[in-house]
């Protein structure tokens, strides 16, 4: 599935909000590992959920913000001109809207962007 990304590349939209996207900056072998990790985390945290084991998810979430943040996705913005992180934001009450609201419906109402999330 392909997300829409906002003309200027930081931000998917996912069900009508915006998510940030990972430095485009980051150095491929590095965006690779930190990918990895961020997969071996979510694994863990699942795993840690299923076996009740606090401690684990918790480790497990702590795993997963740090590869995100290494991302970008998370923590200090990846762009440098003061613009704010709308991260979670909808993306209809943005400088964003006309963009959002341009884009073709899809026929299914369930998928990102579709017309039940707009």
């Amino acid at each position: 599935m392909t997300w829409p990304t906002t003309p200027d590349g930081r931000y998917l939209v996912v069900r009508g909000r915006l998510w940030r996207r990972s430095d485009p900056g980051l150095d491929p072998a590095e965006r690779e590992a930190l990918t990895r990790e961020l997969m071996a985390a979510r694994r863990a945290k699942q795993a840690a959920v299923r076996a009740g084991d606090e401690a684990a998810r918790e480790a497990a979430r702590a795993r997963v913000d740090a590869a995100k943040v290494g991302l970008g996705e998370r923590g200090p913005v990846w762009w440098d001109d003061d613009a704010p992180d709308l991260t979670r934001r909808l993306a209809r009450t943005t400088a964003y809207a006309d963009w959002f609201t341009s884009l073709p419906a899809d026929p299914d109402p369930d998928a990102p962007g579709g017309p039940s999330h707009r």
